[in-house]
């Protein structure tokens, strides 16, 4: 018999049960979800913020004579430039012929480089216009963007142990603030390197909080109510995050503010903490039995609902627990492959996740490359996310986990694919493939987390959670120097993006279906995947012993 059944009595056989009496959509629960879903709304725009403050703005040589910008029309300007081999760009210049005071500047038909810098658009002010990130140092642009991902692999490869360890409102609300807090000191950045480590910094707290809010709302909804939390409520929030973006800095145009505005929503979220309680399904794995019915009974008050007057038996779970060695067991990244079905979703799950993390974060920072206003591209790109995971849980119950998760991806892959055949002249019908194509990565990249929360044990749930978004953000990493290809092959961005689209897509057909499933608890309830090969003994008797009682 397993922990979960026994840690409650007689009348109830798991959590889920245990908490029948609470209901669906009481106060208690929808207040839960209002403020999850609202926490994810920094974290859908912190993790787009590249899209703006790292944009190159149209540039141009400057031009010194005597010590003077040369100027004809208010401007630094330069006779008209074609296309031809030999003629400047925004790397290389005409020179400059001797002028005296009196005389007309004049410019020779040879080129050099910008050796006196650059002018840029004062349309928009970002890293790039003030510390002149262009040409040689161009590449700074995607690293700077790398990095940022490199810190959201540190943050949710230890946050996810760290929550498991120390609870999932604790890290919740120290990654919050750690982004908010890093993002308004990123704004004072003095130079290019200050900036990247702070974007690292920033990044780690970015994923983290994500996945905190998104577990601590599973474990405390019932079955019924966490596909429209996670779906419905947190995908929602992030979406509406990303939709503010756009808005933010159309009337922000310098990355200093952004950053400071980006920080605000974050910091006045903190002041939540008392309302939000620890998870109760945390909690008894943990062994604070009391600590747990508290929650359940102060849930239990705001639903006006008479709580049952016992919910746990505290001896009785004391004692399971010293039987079954969970109280002392301290569960690491090791548990997630010591077991053939773990092992196997594990494998799976982390190609899959690199896949639609690279593919989505792509195709969302690329917007700023698109043809047409960047605000505009980057405010539908929101919009498509937000119908993307509307969409999402329309479908979600309608077919089983897998065939949802192969067909989103395949139709966005299938879409990119076909960009490869569309004339250089067809810009909109371009444009209108790379969007629709991102449709459905954003549906598989909103629908992962639940998949994945439902398929990992409690016990190891916010560590499993935390290495799959570790291996996302390699993707993630990877992202910008695929966009920065295409610089000189428009087209082979989409065509990579499209093949992993599709090989995830393939993959995603071995995972289990966990529709109308309750959450497993223990490593030995995680699900077999559906291959042939799959070994009928999914536990071997020297760790079956470990993790739970025969």
């Amino acid at each position: 018999m397993s922990f979960a059944s026994k840690m409650s009595n007689e009348k109830c056989s798991d959590f889920d049960e245990v908490t029948s009496f609470l209901g669906d959509y009481g106060r208690f629960q929808i207040l839960i979800i209002v403020l999850l879903s609202l926490s994810a709304i920094p974290c859908g725009y912190m993790g787009f913020l590249a899209v703006f403050i790292t944009d190159t703005p149209a540039h141009h040589c400057k031009v010194w004579v005597n010590s003077t910008p040369y100027d004809s029309h208010g401007v630094t300007s330069f006779p008209e430039q074609s296309s031809g081999a030999g003629t400047p760009d925004s790397c290389s210049r005409y020179q400059v012929q001797d002028a005296n005071w009196t005389d007309t500047v004049k410019l020779s038909n040879g080129t050099d480089l910008c050796l006196d810098g650059w002018v840029f658009s004062t349309e928009r002010y970002t890293i790039v216009s003030e510390w002149e990130l262009v040409c040689e140092n161009a590449w700074k642009v995607p690293f700077s963007t790398s990095v940022f991902f490199v810190g959201v692999l540190f943050g949710a490869l230890f946050s996810g142990q760290l929550s498991d360890r120390f609870g999932r409102k604790l890290v919740l609300y120290a990654t919050i603030a750690l982004h908010s807090v890093t993002a308004l000191i990123q704004a004072t950045s003095v130079n290019w390197l200050m900036f990247c480590v702070l974007n690292c910094v920033r990044g780690m707290g970015h994923a983290s909080s994500y996945l905190a809010s998104l577990v601590l709302g599973s474990e405390m909804l019932r079955p019924s109510v966490r596909v429209s939390y996670t779906l419905l409520g947190h995908s929602l929030g992030f979406g509406l995050g990303y939709a503010l973006l756009p808005l933010f800095a159309y009337f922000l145009r310098g990355w200093r503010w952004l950053l400071v505005a980006s920080a605000i929503p974050g910091l006045l979220w903190l002041l939540t903490w008392r309302v939000i309680p620890e998870s109760p399904r945390w909690l008894l794995l943990r062994g604070q039995v009391e600590e747990a019915e508290m929650v359940l009974r102060r849930a239990a008050k705001l639903n006006k609902i008479h709580a049952p007057e016992v919910l746990f038996l505290t001896g009785e779970g004391s004692e399971l627990l010293q039987k079954t060695g969970e109280k002392e067991q301290t569960y690491s990244y090791m548990d997630l492959i010591n077991t053939a079905n773990l092992r196997n979703i594990t494998v799976i799950g982390v190609f899959i996740w690199m896949a639609v993390a690279m593919v989505f974060f792509g195709l969302s920072l690329n917007t700023s490359n698109l043809n047409g206003n960047i605000y505009l591209n980057c405010l539908i790109s929101a919009a498509i996310d937000i119908v993307a995971y509307v969409s999402s849980w329309f479908l979600i119950n309608r077919a089983p986990r897998p065939t949802l998760l192969f067909f989103t991806l395949m139709f966005s892959g299938a879409m990119l694919l076909v960009i490869k055949l569309i004339p250089d002249d067809m810009h909109v019908t371009f444009q209108v493939l790379v969007l629709v194509g991102k449709t459905g990565v954003s549906i598989a990249y909103c629908f992962i987390y639940m998949f994945f929360a439902e398929l990992m044990p409690t016990v190891v749930r916010n560590t499993g959670l935390g290495i799959l978004s570790s291996f996302a953000r390699f993707g993630a990493i990877i992202c910008p120097y695929v966009i920065y290809i295409g610089i000189y092959s428009k087209i082979l961005p989409y065509i990579i993006f499209g093949s992993f689209s599709v090989m995830a897509a393939l993959l995603s057909l071995l995972l289990p279906d966990t529709r109308n499933s309750k959450l497993p608890d223990l490593i030995s309830e995680a699900k077999p995947i559906r291959s042939c090969c799959a070994p009928k003994k999914t536990l071997p008797a020297t760790i079956k012993a470990t993790y739970s009682q025969a």
